[in-house]
């Protein structure tokens, strides 16, 4: 198959991109950086533009079975006006010029990320996909993400909005942020550590996304998220049990408020988070408990 992958050169794209060349794809991967670990390599072609900007990229569609949308700024900022603008147009723009470049009525399946984010913080609810959207600042833009994501169905295009929960995975991502606090024991819960904590490992996710390729009914917006949401403190207490480390310093609320603003607030939220509909479709998780993944990934 043809696969298209926009932010494939950030941690999600370029583990995608190398995985779907293994199983022998042809992959277009496009992203702002002005190379990619992945040149040279047979059947791969990268593109260097802004993908929130039209442009001559837009051209590569024509050919392709699949794209696979993981383009967006990095939330882990501080949220000033000028950034959360840079977040939102980062998404929202590029999957707007995507579903406008799509051809029209050819067998295409356009799977977009969306996140966890979009429900709020819900405290101890169970958030199947059924659950309606929250009404903070992130779950406003995954609203407007997947708005945009879905006018690609009106082009007779198979969509699939794909939320995402923290991913774990090894050399970068929450993990890479989170490991070196913890190694120097100033690692622990956030606020209370009672709110829920969503995530998948990663060989979980690009797996999903292999099996939303080859399954030609699966639609609509999928929780990515592992089939065991824990709290944030059994988070905490599993990465320092993995690490071999104890942890000493738990980080109050008003601390994370202050310093990080709109996202220590989000930091902060709960979203006990469910995989229903991956479920449903018959795919089969490989971690179901995060104790094993993080010892999969750092033991």
């Amino acid at each position: 198959m043809n696969i298209f992958v926009s932010g494939g050169t950030g941690f999600v794209g370029t583990y995608l991109s190398e995985y779907l060349l293994t199983q022998g794809h042809h992959v277009t991967a496009i992203g702002t950086s002005e190379s990619h670990p992945l040149e040279g390599r047979e059947r791969f072609t990268f593109i260097s533009d802004d993908t929130s900007r039209e442009g001559r990229w837009q051209d590569s569609f024509q050919d392709m079975d699949a794209v696979i949308n993981l383009a967006g700024r990095n939330i882990f900022r501080f949220w000033t006006q000028k950034y959360k603008s840079l977040m939102y147009d980062s998404r929202v723009l590029t999957t707007r010029n995507i579903v406008n470049a799509l051809p029209e009525k050819r067998n295409v399946i356009f799977l977009s990320t969306s996140a966890a984010g979009y429900y709020g913080s819900r405290d101890d609810e169970k958030l199947d996909e059924t659950v309606g959207p929250g009404d903070d600042f992130l779950a406003r833009l995954c609203k407007d993400w997947e708005k945009e994501a879905f006018r690609a169905e009106e082009k007779g295009t198979r969509v699939v909005t794909m939320r995402f929960g923290v991913v774990l995975g090894r050399d970068g991502g929450a993990l890479a942020k989170m490991i070196p606090a913890f190694k120097c024991f100033a690692g622990g819960p956030l606020g209370n550590g009672m709110q829920w904590f969503p995530w998948i490992h990663m060989d979980d996710l690009i797996s999903a996304i292999h099996f939303l390729i080859d399954n030609r009914e699966a639609n609509g917006p999928m929780n990515f998220c592992a089939p065991g949401p824990v709290r944030q403190r059994n988070f905490a207490k599993a990465l320092v049990n993995a690490l071999h480390r104890p942890s000493f310093l738990r980080t109050p609320a008003f601390v994370l408020r202050t310093f990080m603003g709109e996202l220590g607030s989000s930091l902060l939220g709960s979203q006990r988070v469910f995989p229903r509909r991956l479920l449903d479709e018959g795919f089969v998780f490989q971690y179901h408990e995060v104790k094993d993944a993080l010892h999969n990934l750092i033991g």
